[in-house]
């Protein structure tokens, strides 16, 4: 090799390359890649969302398209700080803007020094700093760097991949947390059951197990209750007898006495109303965040003073729940000194804030993402700077709010949400999903098929020969309905499909 060769090869090492000097083999294998990681990752997303479609889980199912589209937002401005770096990079401000509210205390070259280093870079090295030199030809600098700009998309990925794997937290830890909740619920029709509470048993309010748990001498005053019901949200914050007292409190007040309604699916099916809310991210979090890497000054502390709020709120949600429970009980004890069964609950809207059960969820989505913002960029800032970089100068805080992260995950997702499932439930309305999805569907169904036949002058036939069904409604179509009606007559009460039924039809009269 003659030294011309061995000097353009030396050139050549390291050398940044364009796409047009890009070999076609390399282009190919990183497109194939990343277009395959790409497809799979669809092709995972609608196999989900076809299970809980074919499973009928429809708040689930809308709770998978919330998040896509929270993807889908966080893609388009990843896209968007690539597509235009370049011309962000060409905006100047001078260097004493520049130079205030810093994250990192650091000296900052001189434009002199610059200029010496720059004279010893190659000419890739050369082109990489053009806008650079576009700004300080002018005694400026850029607004935001190509480098910075690339480090803020990296920030944007990372928190959809935190955001994924939080909710993705709250959800399993939740279930997990009810499972034990399903034995409780088989434990209601068994024979053992309807004996111990029996309506016509009378027992005095304080010697059952249900006032025993939450009266006594700590519960004098309303301060000496928060105290006992912020610790007791760490041990236990659901015990048996809470489940069983709320659960025939619920029942009385709005599925009259079907003590066969399954209290513990209907929990189940809230929380996944509750998690669909919990995904979407609202344009007052977006602007969390930018308020939140306004302030992130080095000196300030902002960060470190910000990991505690969640933590605090979510044991304030935490106290508060417990505190709706233990209320019920001391109003249980200072209406009636004796009473006749099962110690019975009264739902209101009262009991929570500002008559409001929706309230605390609000409450608790916003903590949750505050949450996950934090964990986001603590891992953000260690994979971009490392962690020998000004944002780990104190690594004891690092830890610290690594550990309050983590600590009000578990917390939301193991304690509170559970918590604010069942509790929630004692407000003075009850959700749509006290009825299977499947249920609902069909009875709608059903609804369009007697509209056609009125349309077409036929009577629908609503009941066969006593003698041959035993007055089941004859649903021609599917078993399902007569197992609703029969249900809602066997209670008392009317499905509340079919009352909005029969209220429709009046309307279009």
């Amino acid at each position: 090799m003659t030294d011309k060769e061995e000097s353009n090869h030396s050139s050549e090492v390291g050398a940044v390359r364009s796409l047009q000097e890009t070999p076609t083999w390399a282009l190919a294998t990183v497109c194939f890649f990343f277009i395959a990681v790409s497809i799979c990752l669809e092709r995972l997303i609608n196999l989900l969302s076809t299970r809980l479609k074919k499973n009928r889980k429809t708040s689930l199912l809308e709770a998978v398209e919330k998040l896509k589209s929270v993807l889908m937002v966080l893609g388009f401005m990843s896209l968007m700080l690539n597509v235009t770096e370049g011309e962000v990079s060409k905006i100047c401000i001078p260097i004493k803007y520049a130079n205030r509210m810093l994250p990192c205390r650091k000296t900052i070259k001189s434009h002199n020094d610059v200029s010496e280093d720059d004279d010893d870079d190659d000419d890739g090295d050369n082109h990489d700093n053009s806008f650079f030199h576009q700004c300080s030809s002018k005694g400026k600098t850029s607004l935001i760097s190509e480098e910075g700009l690339t480090q803020l998309s990296y920030f944007f990925f990372v928190l959809a991949c935190m955001h994924i794997l939080c909710n993705l937290a709250i959800l399993l830890l939740g279930m997990a947390k009810m499972r034990k909740w399903n034995s409780w619920e088989k434990e209601t029709q068994t024979v053992e059951y309807l004996a111990a509470n029996d309506p016509n048993r009378f027992r005095i309010t304080r010697d059952t197990t249900f006032a025993r748990r939450h009266l006594s001498s700590w519960t004098e005053t309303s301060f000496q209750l928060w105290i006992k019901c912020f610790f007791r949200q760490f041990y236990n914050s659901v015990a048996k007898v809470d489940y069983l007292t709320l659960r025939h409190g619920f029942i009385f007040a709005h599925v009259s006495s079907n003590n066969a309604f399954n209290f513990q699916n209907y929990i189940q099916r809230s929380l996944h109303e509750d998690f669909k809310t919990v995904v979407g991210i609202s344009p007052l979090m977006w602007l969390t965040v930018v308020i939140f890497m306004l302030l992130d000054v080095s000196g300030w502390r902002v960060y470190f003073y910000m990991s505690f709020v969640p933590l605090i709120i979510v044991l304030v949600i935490g106290t508060k729940l417990e505190m709706i429970v233990a209320k019920m009980a001391v109003t249980i004890k200072e209406n009636n000194s004796v009473i006749r069964g099962t110690p019975l609950v009264e739902p209101n809207d009262t009991h929570f804030w500002f008559s409001n059960p929706r309230f605390l969820l609000s409450i608790l989505h916003y903590t949750l993402f505050l949450n996950t913002f934090e964990m986001a960029f603590i891992v953000w800032i260690t994979w971009q700077f490392g962690i020998n970089s000004c944002y780990h100068d104190n690594r004891g805080i690092i830890i610290t709010r690594l550990v309050l992260a983590v600590t009000v995950q578990f917390l939301s997702s193991y304690i509170t949400l559970p918590l604010y499932a069942i509790v929630t439930q004692m407000g003075s309305s009850y959700k749509r999903a006290i009825l299977e999805e499947q249920l609902a569907n069909v009875l709608r169904h059903w609804q369009g098929m007697v509209k056609e036949k009125r349309k077409t002058n036929q009577t629908p036939e609503t009941y066969n020969n006593s003698n041959n069904n035993n007055g089941d409604i004859d649903s021609g179509e599917s078993p399902v309905q007569t197992e609703v009606a029969s249900e809602f007559r066997f209670s008392g009460r009317q499905s509340p499909i079919l009352q909005e039924i029969q209220i429709q039809e009046k309307t279009e009269r």
